[in-house]
């Protein structure tokens, strides 16, 4: 189908020559940048042709999207969160020239599977990230069951899509990039008449498997002086306290409540000062911490907060904009709700919450969705992990009742 040709119902289609030609223009002048701040190495694929492809990457830096595109011709249509279509004139120019495919983020969105189909039927190549989320630990995440269906729906060759060594130059909780050096790739093709053989729970498996990255674990040097910054927007726990605050600064962050201190080193590997870690780099204090969260039983945690910070409150259209509720308001994470101001959220009547960016927090609330943000060291993923814990005890006996939101 021409891009210009109408679609039933008088609609033009999704795809637009100009999407190519911005293309263009964003593989040259980003494509420069993204070499020289993240010193990657983007691997082409040459055997693209002229078909379309469903590209499923794993997600760990904010430019992935742009390292997928150099590799391929063509223009690309990211399924994106609807975060990005509430920014007023920017997100109207980001629609005009590329198109994302808006998703509500971990849920399942019945108007994007439509979109993913209408934009394939018109020959578009789409990429997914399957986990939803950029990762806070180093290894690739969860990946929900549906991206299987959703693949075999779309009838097109699978490219799965390697990016390796964004944890460590630029991890999710940090504001600074690293020396060390980075690659993405296609490291497998699924074609149609390959996973035609397959069941789901087989095609998911292969999915997995071909974008599973595990990094954070000293598997090599990525250095700068300031490499434990604002490493408390992901971390929340002390082996000597549990449920803590951190205070990051430099190369090293602090328990607040019992003052030990923890040296990160270039290879992320950690060093105790003065005791002994019961894990010995980043992407094992992650797994201990998420383990930590799973033994305990939030349903008792409900007199004394958490955790307490300042936020600012929006109300999300979604697709449209934010409306400012209030700012200067506390926020305080119980184990059994969230309360902003005079306002609580139940985790009861929460659908989802979920973390954006580096730290800021949505939570689906009956027909509204809310954003929280807060100060530069905000961790919103202990309101989101304490969330989904909460929700895994009241539910009981679910296939994955160890699921923390990511």
């Amino acid at each position: 189908m021409k891009n210009k040709k109408k679609t039933k119902k008088g609609k033009k289609g999704w795809l637009r020559p100009r999407h190519r030609l911005f293309r263009n223009i964003l593989a040259v002048t980003l494509g420069v940048y993204t070499r020289l701040k993240y010193k990657i190495k983007v691997e082409r694929f040459r055997e693209q042709e002229k078909r379309p492809y469903l590209i499923l990457f794993n997600h760990q830096t904010a430019f992935d999207q742009f390292f997928v595109g150099i590799s391929f011709r063509g223009p690309v249509y990211y399924v994106a969160t609807e975060d990005i279509f509430t920014k007023g004139w920017v997100s109207s120019l980001i629609k005009y020239l590329v198109a994302p495919i808006p998703i509500k983020k971990q849920s399942t969105d019945v108007k994007a599977v439509m979109t993913c189909l209408r934009v394939a039927r018109e020959g578009g190549t789409i990429a997914i990230a399957p986990e939803g989320n950029r990762t806070f630990g180093g290894s690739t995440g969860y990946m929900n069951f549906a991206i299987a269906q959703l693949a075999r729906k779309m009838g097109l060759p699978i490219a799965l899509y390697r990016i390796e060594g964004g944890y460590g130059v630029h991890p999710r909780w940090s504001d600074v990039v690293r020396g060390g050096g980075m690659r993405s790739y296609v490291s497998r093709v699924i074609m149609p008449e390959e996973y035609a053989g397959l069941t789901d729970e087989e095609l998911c498996s292969e999915i997995k498997q071909g974008l599973d990255v595990v990094e954070g674990r000293g598997e090599r040097e990525f250095s700068h002086k300031r490499r434990a910054e604002y490493l408390e927007r992901a971390f929340y726990t002390c082996p000597v306290c549990g449920l803590s605050e951190l205070h990051s600064e430099g190369a090293q962050v602090r328990c607040k409540r019992c003052g030990r201190t923890v040296t990160v080193n270039p290879d992320m590997t950690l060093t105790g000062e003065g005791f002994e870690l019961p894990y010995g780099n980043v992407g094992e204090w992650y797994d201990w911490q998420c383990a930590y969260v799973n033994s305990i039983d939030t349903t008792l945690l409900t007199d004394t907060p958490l955790s307490s910070d300042v936020c600012t409150i929006f109300r999300v259209i979604p697709c449209k904009n934010k409306i400012k509720l209030g700012e200067e308001l506390p926020v305080s994470l119980y184990g059994d709700r969230i309360t902003v101001g005079d306002k609580t959220f139940d985790f009861d009547s929460a659908s989802v919450v979920t973390v954006l960016g580096r730290n800021k927090l949505n939570i689906y609330y009956g027909d509204e969705v809310y954003q929280i943000k807060s100060g530069k060291r905000f961790c919103a993923l202990e309101y989101m992990n304490l969330y989904y814990r909460y929700k895994n005890l009241k539910t009981g006996g679910k296939e994955n009742d160890e699921f923390l939101g990511l």
